[in-house]
């Protein structure tokens, strides 16, 4: 069978277009090299019955209706409210840092304290260029130094591997602080999870006449017989053009399992370690879907520089390797017949909802 698209990665960019392609009419291919679709959303129930993110942590939030009614489409979101912890020096704090985390840590008293003024106090006795020139000046320039280094420094350290000065101010930017007692993570209109998990919502997504799957399935392997009217591309960017500029850096994960006897194990579903410890943080699963079980399954995250990439690494060395991939890319897309689109392929720190929107208008300039 003839295809008119080529859909390459079956993550959340991969699957969108596939859809709005099918519905367009158009016959869709979607090829995964992977044994599963979803990307790294990709999640199953383990034998306690407990829903498993196998990639990770991934809570989807958004301020945009378009994005959000196009996902409901799919699957009715549950109304879990993302709220994270970090374990410091025998404590739980609240993360994003807020009112609440700043009195805690200084020992202020939270109904009698102007906190803009303790803010303002930290940072003005801590040194940063100005303007941030790195992620440590970001950050330093937002909490002062004695909060960068309890809850930033050697998290950064060891999510990225590398020196926060030698990452880009825009990662922190991503970092929200509060001058209030606002515990959500994310602060977006909608929140949640897929009532019935990741994997579900993709299998109706995909679940159309025009739309083909094949899994296993790696693209530079694959040699087709005809050339399709167009190919949307959700893989590494540097791969795709062979390296030619140089290898980009992207960041992995590697996961470790363990389930307990007991029915809670944190008071978060998930806990950040800025110390020494060897993992960035642990998730408790169940917490997301409010699974019930008197046993609960944790999975500690140790970032790797190998295995599958999870983050693009923003600093000024991938930076220029991106702006020449990205004139070859601009080069394809110009002829009509190619898109890249996602996180690897537009090498960009996209989080569920802005992968989702740029495939949208993508797709939007170029079947207009």
């Amino acid at each position: 069978m003839l295809h008119d698209v080529i859909v390459i990665g079956a993550g959340f960019s991969g699957c969108t277009a596939a859809r709005i392609l099918a519905e367009k009419g158009k016959k869709v291919l979607l090829l995964e090299k992977r044994n599963h679709t979803g990307g790294n959303c990709f999640d199953f129930k383990n034998e306690t019955g407990i829903t498993i993110q196998k990639y990770g942590p991934h809570i989807f939030h958004t301020n945009n209706t378009e994005v959000w009614e196009f996902l409901n489409r799919f699957s009715l979101f549950n109304d879990y409210t993302h709220k994270v912890l970090s374990f410091q020096s025998g404590n739980f704090y609240t993360v994003p840092i807020n009112k609440k985390t700043i009195c805690d840590y200084f020992r202020l008293d939270i109904n009698n304290v102007n906190i803009t003024e303790v803010l303002k106090n930290e940072i003005e006795q801590s040194f940063f260029n100005d303007p941030p020139e790195n992620f440590e000046d970001q950050v330093i320039s937002q909490v002062g130094k004695n909060l960068y280094e309890a809850f930033f420094k050697n998290y950064t350290l060891k999510q990225w591997g590398k020196d926060p000065k030698n990452l880009s101010a825009d990662i922190a930017k991503r970092v929200p602080v509060r001058d209030n007692i606002d515990d959500r993570y994310f602060s977006d209109i909608y929140q949640g999870i897929p009532a019935e998990g990741f994997t579900n919502l993709f299998i109706k997504m995909l679940d159309h006449p025009n739309i083909d799957i094949l899994l296993n399935t790696d693209y530079f392997d694959l040699k087709l017989p005809y050339t399709p009217e167009l190919t949307i591309y959700t893989g590494e960017l540097d791969l795709f053009f062979d390296y030619k500029y140089g290898k980009l850096e992207y960041r992995s994960l590697d996961f470790k399992y363990e389930t307990l006897n007991a029915e809670f194990f944190q008071p978060a579903a998930v806990v950040n370690y800025p110390g020494r410890e060897s993992w960035t943080r642990i998730t408790e699963y169940k917490q997301f879907l409010d699974e019930k079980s008197d046993k609960t399954t944790l999975c500690y995250e140790y970032p790797t520089n190998s295995g599958e990439p999870y983050y693009v690494i923003i600093n000024e060395e991938n930076l220029k390797k991106r702006n020449l991939y990205m004139q070859e890319v601009k080069k394809l897309e110009d002829q009509g017949n190619f898109i890249f689109a996602g996180r690897l392929a537009e090498y960009k720190y996209y989080n569920i909802d802005q992968a989702v929107e740029s495939v949208i208008l993508k797709l939007y300039q170029s079947i207009k």
